[in-house]
Parts: C-alpha cells; sequence; structure tokens
C-alpha cells in the first residue's frame, strides 16, 4: 500500500461494546470477566495463562457443544468494572495504578499466583467489598 494522495472516508465503530465469537464449549455469564483465549475467542476469566482481558460479558451465552466461533457475544470494554477481591491474595490500597490477574470469571488476586494467571487490567481503586479494574 502507499501513502493516501487525498482524502479516505475512513470507516469507524464504536469499540466500546463489541460482539466477538465464542470460544468452543464456552459457558459466559452477563456480568463476567470477559477474555479472549490463545486462540482469540471469548472465553470467561479463569486461572490460566495467556489469556487477554477483554473486558464484561454483556449477556449471557452458552456454547456448550459448539465449535470455536458457532455463537457471537457482546462485550463491554473502555470501562473499569467492579470484581471480588481473592480472600488468600487480596488486591489492596498499595495496589493501586499496578495489575491484578485472574482467578476466574469475577475475581481478581494482586499477584500471578506463582506465574499462573493473566493479567486482568489495572487497579484503579479497591474498597472493603471489591476492586475496580480497568482491562488492558
Amino acid at each position: 500500500m502507499v501513502a493516501l494522495t487525498e482524502d479516505r472516508n475512513t470507516k469507524m465503530q464504536d469499540a466500546e461494546l463489541v460482539a466477538q465469537p465464542v470460544a468452543a464449549n464456552a459457558v459466559c455469564h452477563a456480568g463476567g470477566l470477559a477474555v479472549l483465549n490463545a486462540t482469540g475467542f471469548a472465553a470467561p476469566g479463569t486461572t490460566a495463562l495467556n489469556l487477554l482481558s477483554f473486558g464484561r460479558f454483556e449477556q449471557a451465552v452458552d456454547n456448550t457443544g459448539g465449535a470455536d466461533g458457532d455463537q457471537e457475544i457482546l462485550i463491554r470494554r473502555g470501562k473499569a468494572f467492579y470484581w471480588q477481591n481473592h480472600g488468600a491474595d487480596l488486591v489492596a490500597q498499595a495496589n493501586v495504578r499496578q495489575n491484578c490477574f485472574i482467578v476466574d470469571d469475577q475475581t481478581v488476586a494482586a499477584t500471578n499466583g506463582a506465574g499462573t494467571r493473566s493479567i486482568a487490567g489495572v487497579v484503579v481503586a479497591v474498597d472493603a467489598n471489591g476492586v475496580w479494574v480497568e482491562a488492558p
């Protein structure tokens, strides 16, 4: 491709609410922590490596028995979401503006669990009941 030599009508879409194909056999619950797995399909957060935190599921989709991409799900991005704080590995005030890590589709932890957890995002705030996390 060569650089533009005239104006271009570049298409645009809002990237705050996006549809993504769902991973095979994934059960996604509305309000759950959404990730993209190693092959790029949407799945619920879990303790695993090579997951990309993507936002919050806006609906429920059950792809049990389905192949990768058989269904799509809406995921909200670009916000801070409120997740449960892992009791055995608490995110604390000292962790604000640092990464926290995915435990499951509603829980985050302060550490990577000895190299077993993917990054959930950056801690925005912590209170007695949970953690505000901005997905990367």
